[in-house]
């Protein structure tokens, strides 16, 4: 009968639930700038009668309590607010009214989501005892990232949650399905900044300089063996390098050639390992040659872990509410995300969303100008979000 309710609510809020998204999709903010988006998710809390504070400056959270008579746990919830420096192409009603900015990842789905579970939940506190504490974060886009600045300001205190649920919307999963992988989830992201200072001078006359071009372009090489050779190849891990500048001209050699690049790996210990191993080859090889290497590693996201005994039990109520049909298996993704911060600290679950159109297999993938996900997967997000919650403060009271 809950599961029941929990369905009818959901259906019954769809229009204003597209109405709340077509909003933030128009009114996209940047990581750390998401004053206008908080002040909206704010309004919306504070027009359902639900108390919250702000914190970390444009992050939101508070606790829910439930009515019921009983000891219950405190669980949380968490969706992100911030969107993608993007030129939108959709031509939508709703199109980003911020010019080169776009909320390309979902991050307005997964606000309105969880504003409609806290409304489903404000309604059905007289079904549940316990506490929901729910957190809206900002900046998940850029490192160092909104969620290790909410969790410097206690957000994971006062009180502390038993474990943490969070979810993300997957164009390449049908509207209604849901994905579940147990375990390592997504991977550590780091930005390499490598720069290579050598000797520029004439193309004609080589033998005068020490070209950081050629000393860079067999760094790039030699370093593909940290994948390739060092990483247990039971391990995921990649490598790559994005940007090389070489500023010289076609009879000019550089004085120095400056990359940037990404390592993302599923083992923290490793991660560490590549880190030393990175620092020496690139800093042994160029003095080798005659140059002077400096690498900076700026430290993104850890590993994402899902908690196994959380993610089974969140999977067996996806398919109470859903039917083990709309559930199913993802393998591991090498994308970062900053939730990875709450998985190191609390039991956590991050499932994903499916969000693609029926009847079709165009997938527009995420952070790309076109990413316009079916709004019917709202009415899913909101509700199934809801369950999960009331099961797991049932499954977890006195």
């Amino acid at each position: 009968m809950l599961a029941e309710k929990v369905r009818a609510l959901a259906a019954g809020m769809k229009q204003d639930l597209v109405a709340i998204r077509r909003h933030l999709h128009a009114n996209p903010e940047l990581s750390y700038h998401e004053h206008n988006t908080a002040l909206y998710v704010s309004r919306q809390l504070t027009g359902i009668g639900i108390e919250h504070i702000r914190l970390s400056v444009t992050g939101i959270t508070g606790v829910l309590k439930g009515k019921k008579p009983g000891n219950g746990p405190v669980i949380a919830l968490r969706a992100d607010m911030d969107a993608l420096p993007i030129h939108e192409a959709n031509n939508t009603a709703y199109k980003s009214t911020n010019e080169g900015v776009m909320h390309a990842c979902g991050h307005d789905f997964h606000m309105t989501s969880l504003l409609g579970t806290l409304r489903i939940l404000k309604t059905l506190e007289y079904e549940f005892s316990g506490e929901v504490k729910f957190i809206f974060q900002p900046a998940e886009e850029l490192a160092p990232g909104g969620a290790l600045m909410m969790i410097n300001d206690g957000v994971l205190e006062n009180p502390r949650p038993l474990n943490i649920v969070g979810q993300h919307v997957m164009p390449e999963l049908p509207a209604g399905k849901i994905g579940f992988h147990s375990g390592m989830y997504m991977a550590s992201v780091d930005e390499l900044y490598l720069t290579i200072t050598g000797k520029g001078g004439h193309a004609a006359a080589p033998h005068q300089v020490i070209d950081p071009v050629l000393i860079s372009s067999e760094i790039l090489v030699m370093l593909q063996q940290l994948v390739s050779r060092r990483t247990n190849p039971l391990l995921p891990a990649v490598l790559s390098f994005g940007r090389f500048i070489a500023d010289g001209v076609h009879n000019v050699i550089p004085d120095k050639v400056t990359i940037d690049g990404t390592l993302r790996t599923m083992d923290e210990k490793w991660r560490r390992e590549a880190h030393v191993l990175l620092e020496t080859t690139i800093t042994e090889y160029a003095a080798s040659m005659g140059a002077k290497a400096d690498l900076y590693i700026k430290e993104g996201y850890p590993v994402l872990y899902n908690e196994p005994v959380l993610t089974a039990s969140t999977r067996k109520w996806t398919e109470e509410y859903l039917g083990k049909e709309q559930v199913v298996d993802i393998p591991k993704w090498m994308a970062g995300e900053d939730f990875a911060r709450y998985s190191h600290l609390l039991d956590s679950c991050f499932y994903r969303l499916g969000v693609q159109y029926p009847g079709t297999e165009k997938v527009t993938p995420l952070h790309t100008a076109t990413f316009d996900p079916d709004e019917e997967a709202l009415v899913t997000g909101a509700g199934l979000m809801a369950w999960i919650a009331l099961r797991d403060l049932e499954e977890n009271s006195n």
